[in-house]
């Protein structure tokens, strides 16, 4: 998985990085879906030791352009876990409280305690995308906010906070056919947001900014993967491996009681 991992300091351009591949794993969708399950038992084992422990943290971030498969990869990566020690973290549109605020306020709330795994789905990138694509602040505004999120990173993996970040990579050719698939599918057309193709038309756009990011917030304790994420089974199985194995490097073990529990007779 080192492969999709920015190194600190490293040039990004998104189109040398293809969305479509899948890596050494030429087994197929079929095989890929029956290895995640078994990236699921495992992860689930972790999730409950981590919870168990009660010592470490972990923040996972999900970033991508829209139907690149946040919610999917949710949904299929940590499929199993303990809903009591995981919590989803949604960030829409700002509050008026949350306005009133730096723009790191609300996000702060909502970064994991001991013993929890949190997963951002999208995050306090967004003040250094939407905010820079639609002009919401000035550039002298937003452009101090690269600097400012790898110190309040920083600030959480020095106390104790492990912290992962995807980039779901797809092509506009890929969110075309997404697009068009929830329009056609009475299921899945409630998804479906008009204001969606006026950000497809700003592709370009989100493609730089998404490059500044990858540029300038991959760091050694905060890094990005790149996800190739067209085959969504695959981008499911990227994201689920570098958890599984971030956990474990982890070395947790299992707490021992306390009590003494020799003398003790269930009946």
């Amino acid at each position: 998985m080192e492969r999709y991992r920015v190194k600190p300091g490293q040039t990004i351009k998104l189109q040398d990085w293809d969305p479509h591949e899948t890596g050494a794993f030429d087994e197929g969708k079929s095989a890929g879906k029956k290895h995640l399950k078994t990236l699921n038992s495992e992860i689930e084992s972790l999730q409950e030791l981590l919870y168990a422990e009660d010592k470490h943290k972990v923040l996972v971030v999900l970033q991508g352009m829209d139907t690149s498969g946040k919610d999917g990869t949710i949904r299929h990566a940590f499929e199993g876990v303990n809903p009591n020690g995981v919590h989803v973290a949604n960030f829409k549109k700002p509050t008026d409280e949350e306005l009133a605020h730096d723009y790191l306020w609300r996000v702060h709330k909502q970064v994991p305690a001991k013993g929890k795994l949190t997963i951002f789905n999208r995050s306090h990138y967004e003040d250094v995308l939407v905010v820079r694509v639609h002009n919401l602040v000035p550039p002298e505004v937003w452009g101090k906010r690269y600097d400012q999120i790898n110190e309040f990173e920083r600030m959480l993996a020095e106390t104790g906070t492990t912290i992962l970040k995807f980039y779901l990579h797809i092509n506009k050719d890929e969110q075309k056919e997404r697009l068009e698939a929830r329009l056609d599918d009475p299921e899945k057309v409630w998804k479906f947001n008009p204001g969606d193709l006026k950000e497809r038309a700003l592709w370009d756009e989100y493609t730089q900014a998404y490059e500044a990011v990858l540029n300038q917030t991959s760091t050694a304790w905060a890094p990005w993967y790149i996800v190739p994420s067209n085959r969504k089974w695959y981008r499911n199985m990227v994201v689920a491996t570098v958890v599984k194995n971030t956990l474990q490097s982890l070395n947790m073990q299992h707490p021992k009681n306390g009590a003494d529990l020799s003398e003790i007779v269930i009946e």
